[in-house]
């Protein structure tokens, strides 16, 4: 029986069609283009991460005073790249460009306006309540208190110029264009390792929060300095794809209304998020108090949480975001065409291709975490008992990677269809059991810990929150390719796990002939990546997993 819902969509069940190998191709290809431009944001972003961490520590008063306030623009941030702000923007683009290409560009000037008033109006309140949202996402009290206010002051504007440039990036992926959104964080990068080196040069404690008023706007400025000019480097690209922009207040009865309906169940979405993310950043402060108070030896606290969050998201970041801006607007041209095969097939391609890098990286985070942390945070205001902790935070994030990026990935298959609701329903039972579990593990665990134990939380919510929108999915879709893509997904576990095994016992050897600093963690590093990536190639390789082949062509392509 042949089923049509209210969008007009033909719901008829049928077995997955096979992507073509030329749409996995091209879907290599735009992604490969795009991790080349993330690996350098990326790369420059975990430079970024070691100069502040370096600037400000993990374990004193001064890191969540300067961490929790800037993770609350960044946590928006996030959300807007992640894809929620986009994903509800590129579907809607691409249904105005097919019906009119003039329409469309009027419709993408009305909604970039729209999203600058809103932005604006907004950012100029939160910074009006810049106290209250410090209360709400800290918890501070004294002087850490006063100056993580003084922070947020600095930081909060980030969220309009964050949303501003989710809403550009949209709109140049509607047009093809997907280098400028993935190369311009490199700038935003570059002014904050500047702004941290220079922090470092002219601060000599490494914990107190008695910062003099220049050091204190040293950091706030330059922090935020570096979100504006990542914004501003992005007009030359929107210039230079044909786009014109002029402000339009034009607003009523210019289709604006189904962005309106989307973007409902999308704050909802946010505002659960926050809820979420406001209960860790108490707990992590807490966590913090806690260790200091009981004299533990490193840094149990939010800012930890964070350093090893950075890490962590840097396989999503690099491909899967990759190929989900690549995937996004051919997956939203199949929806608004009605085919629901094809957007299956978009589907399966996406999440094998981003099983080839997110696999490997899983175990080898798994295998590496330590010695990696001490080669990265071990620097200036951080102990190499403070690194070593955020190596195992970052273990504890890394079981739920895979989940993670399959939700992300799965969830544009709603968006593509102007589905907002199922994703926000979804994402409220997880977050529910996110906090529950968080709580949970905070009482449960002993002091020292608690940050560990808030990253197993987030990850046992995102298997929960991955398995539900399986299901939703497939419901929707009559099936996303399961076979296919699960015999992908094990043969590359089989892969890694074997390559993985290699790489932590070469890590370990080190570690046992050099000792636990940074020559054994280098020495460590240095093998059990190469010798395990070595072993790895080869059995992707001996076991003809197509999808490896294909990225890694693409890949190398676009590098010479």
């Amino acid at each position: 029986m042949t089923t049509v819902n209210t969008n007009g969509v033909d719901e008829s069940p049928s077995s997955p069609e096979r992507p073509r190998s030329s749409d996995d191709a091209s879907l290599a290809r735009n992604s490969a283009v795009m991790a080349v431009g993330t690996i350098a944001s990326r790369g420059t972003g975990v430079l970024r991460t070691i100069v502040i961490a370096a600037a400000v520590g993990s374990a004193g008063q001064l890191a969540d005073a300067y961490n929790i306030p800037n993770a609350a623009p960044n946590a928006v941030y996030d959300l807007l790249l992640g894809g929620i702000l986009t994903s509800v923007v590129v579907p809607l683009l691409v249904k105005a460009v097919k019906d009119d290409a003039r329409a469309g560009e009027l419709y993408a000037q009305r909604l970039l306006t729209l999203v600058a008033v809103v932005l604006g109006a907004c950012t100029a309140l939160t910074v009006l309540f810049a106290p209250v949202v410090v209360d709400v996402y800290g918890g501070f009290t004294g002087p850490q208190r006063t100056l993580a206010i003084t922070f947020a002051r600095y930081f909060l504007p980030q969220i309009f110029f964050y949303g501003l440039s989710a809403t550009i990036g949209a709109i140049l992926n509607t047009r093809g264009r997907f280098a400028a959104p993935m190369w311009t964080p490199v700038l935003n990068n570059i002014v904050l390792i500047v702004t941290g080196g220079l922090f470092i040069a002219v601060t000599t404690h490494k914990h107190l929060v008695t910062l003099t008023s220049g050091q204190t706007a040293l950091l706030g400025i330059g922090t935020t300095a570096g979100v504006v000019v990542q914004t501003l480097a992005l007009w030359p690209s929107l210039r230079a794809s044909g786009f014109r922009y002029r402000p339009r207040f034009d607003w009523r009865g210019s289709g604006l209304g189904a962005a309106g309906k989307l973007a409902g169940w999308v704050l909802v979405y946010v505002v659960v998020n926050q809820i979420g993310f406001a209960v860790v950043t108490h707990l992590g402060r807490a966590a913090g108090s806690a260790a200091r108070a009981h004299h533990i030896g490193h840094g149990d606290t939010f800012s930890a949480y964070n350093y090893a969050y950075q890490l962590f998201q840097l396989p999503y970041a690099i491909v899967a975001v990759s190929v989900i801006t690549a995937l996004l607007p051919r997956m939203s041209g199949h929806a608004v065409e009605g085919s629901f095969s094809a957007v299956r097939a978009d589907l399966s391609t996406g999440l094998r291709t981003t099983a080839v890098a997110v696999v490997p990286a899983t175990i080898g985070l798994l295998a590496l975490a330590p010695q990696l942390s001490e080669i990265v945070f071990r620097h200036h205001s951080v102990s190499h008992a403070d690194a070593r902790y955020i190596g195992w935070v970052i273990v504890g994030f890394t079981i739920g990677l895979i989940p993670f990026c399959v939700f992300q990935l799965l969830l544009r298959a709603f968006y593509a269809l102007h589905d907002t609701r199922t994703p926000a329903l979804i994402n409220l039972v997880a977050t529910a059991a996110n906090i529950a579990l968080d709580v949970l593990l905070y009482v449960s665990l002993p002091t020292g810990w608690r940050a560990f134990g808030l990253a197993l939380g987030f990850s046992a919510s995102y298997w929960i929150a991955a398995v539900l929108t399986v299901r939703a999915v497939g419901r929707r879709l009559r099936g996303v390719d399961g076979r296919r893509v699960l015999r992908t997904y094990v043969r590359l576990t089989v892969a890694s796990a074997l390559a993985g095994i290699v790489a932590f016992a070469l890590a370990e050897l080190s570690t046992h002939l050099l000792g636990t600093g940074l020559a054994g963690a280098v020495v460590g590093l240095v093998a059990g990546a190469g010798i395990g990536g070595a072993v790895l190639l080869t059995l992707t390789t001996r076991m003809r997993i197509g999808e490896a082949t294909t990225l890694l062509q693409a890949i190398r392509s676009r590098l010479r």
